[in-house]
């Protein structure tokens, strides 16, 4: 037990020392782990790596879980989802396979399955990072994430096929889950906010989900991310995904340090490894093609398919199981295209600000119906992001001004129609967005998202627009507040701060001080 603490803590440090630099904590903790397989003869990696892999396992259910918490089943049925994850795993596994068989000389059945693993796209990685940017409800991360489920799908099916092993008969009781949904929103309903509502998240993810699939042949995977999404439509669902959220943390750590502890890789992994992150622009340019082929815009495609530019962890799961000799070669594959990705998708806004002349010409004439552009009519005041902040502001200014406001959650947007508010599904990150607005009766915005870089890019697309009113947002952080600042807002206000002044002007109400 010392020796995984001293391996976590050490992991630990390389995060913190690359995310100083710019880099998500992810690729130290990676680093961490190639960098004790290197020290193994004084380590004993052996004796240990079984509680990582627990660990391991452990977030990777959590993460999955949470991702279920904010997914909507129907999006998996959108053409963009099914169309563009069937026809992007068919031909990757096609370009893939014949580069491998050339390259590296195994068996057309060997180069077939490890094409058709380096087609999927890491589940983890994808979900940390949209929820690191609060972007799983937005258009983009929804259409990536219904892609990722397709595509674990396919891999489940593809190990299935390579192991000729197929699940029990009880795993069709799966299609009853939806007759739980009532009982476990009551228990949701009845664990309060505190310790018991964390124990009951991970009941679900690891117990229920995770072991109950396991059980019945099916992937404990799907089972967390099931059992997620059957409370998707709760209205705590977004407050049991903050409360797993420090506990998912400390769990994924281990998940990143396990790619690392899986072995050295020879000069041929490392050849085999650097040949197919040369092509992760190839997956990452497929994804885009596709996208826009089922009329999304090359803003969402882009973001998407940057999203998914990587190799998934399943890609191991599947070596694992059908060609094991792969399995180091395939690990540093992975590792080296988190490495990549991870970097790109945090810029992934401002890249696309730099490549979008010459991404625009690519899309098709006919809009995504989710991707309608917008008019703000008469209003004088615009709200940017309707969560508890925007909804509040709208409430208190939708009798006392002409009011808009906008949110790239079409699920929230339509809870707002339904109450006749008049709000209208837009990303304020979005390019096309801002090129088509008519602010010319706006004249105050407050920017309400969550992202910091979606506030800073929506202050610099007004200014640059020439709009000259008020430009009000609020911030968690000093820091984040002068950037935002900086950017062409009049006012940041700290959003604790303000909540302590607001408690003080009550009590001073009531005292008469």
């Amino acid at each position: 037990m010392i020796l995984e603490a001293v391996w976590i803590g050490f992991a630990f440090s390389l995060g913190m020392l690359v995310r100083l630099i710019g880099l998500p904590p992810l690729v130290g903790y990676l680093a961490a782990g190639f960098m004790i397989t290197l020290s193994a003869p004084e380590l004993d990696v052996p004796v240990g790596k079984p509680i990582i892999d627990h660990v391991s396992h452990l977030g990777v259910l959590l993460l999955l879980f949470t991702v279920g918490l904010k997914l909507n089943i129907r999006s998996l049925g959108k053409p963009e989802v099914l169309g563009g994850s069937v026809l992007h795993f068919v031909v990757s596994a096609l370009l893939y396979a014949p580069v491998i068989y050339l390259a590296f000389e195994p068996n057309w059945y060997h180069a077939l399955m490890l094409g058709a693993a380096l087609a999927f796209s890491s589940t983890v990685l994808a979900a940390k990072v949209l929820e690191g940017k609060r972007e799983i409800r937005a258009f983009h991360g929804r259409v990536a994430v219904g892609i990722l489920i397709m595509q674990d799908l396919f891999a489940m099916a593809l190990m299935s096929l390579s192991q000729g092993v197929t699940p029990s008969p009880w795993a069709l009781l799966v299609f009853a889950l939806p007759l739980l949904r009532p009982m476990l929103f009551k228990l949701l309903n009845l664990t309060g906010h505190d310790d018991l509502q964390i124990l009951f998240g991970v009941l679900l993810a690891v117990v229920l989900g995770g072991g109950g699939f396991h059980l019945v042949g099916l992937s404990s995977e799907l089972g967390a991310l099931v059992f997620g999404a059957l409370l998707a439509s709760h209205p705590r669902a977004g407050e049991l995904a903050k409360t797993l959220w420090g506990l998912k943390e400390f769990f994924l750590v281990g998940f990143f340090l396990n790619i690392g502890l899986g072995g050295l890789p020879d000069q041929q992994a490392w050849i085999f490894a650097a040949l197919m992150t040369l092509l992760l622009p190839l997956k990452g340019a497929m994804f885009f093609a596709l996208l826009i082929l089922f009329k999304l815009r090359a803003r969402s495609a882009f973001l998407s398919g940057l999203t998914l530019a990587n190799y998934s962890e399943f890609a191991l799961i599947v070596a694992s199981v059908a060609m094991p000799q792969f399995l180091i070669p395939l690990a540093l594959t992975v590792a080296l295209s988190f490495v990549v990705s991870a970097p790109l998708n945090r810029f992934a806004h401002p890249l696309y600000e730099k490549l979008a002349s010459r991404l625009i010409p690519f899309e098709r004439n006919i809009r995504h119906p989710d991707e309608q552009p917008v008019s703000l009519g008469d209003a004088q005041v615009l709200i940017m992001g309707m969560g508890r902040t925007g909804t509040a502001a709208y409430d208190y200014l939708q009798h006392k001004t002409h009011l808009a406001a906008l949110d790239s959650d079409p699920a929230r947007v339509r809870l707002h129609q339904e109450k006749g508010n008049n709000v209208f599904f837009a990303d304020a990150e979005d390019q096309i967005f801002w090129q088509g607005l008519d602010i010319s009766r706006l004249q105050a915005v407050l920017l309400c998202m969550s992202d910091m870089e979606a506030k800073i890019i929506a202050a610099r697309k007004l200014r640059d627009a020439g709009f000259t009113g008020l430009i009000v947002s609020h911030s968690m952080h000093h820091d984040e507040a002068k950037a935002i600042i900086a950017a062409g807002a009049d006012h940041t206000y700290l959003t604790m701060s303000e909540a302590g002044l607001g408690l003080a002007e009550r009590v001073r109400q009531h005292i008469a001080i």
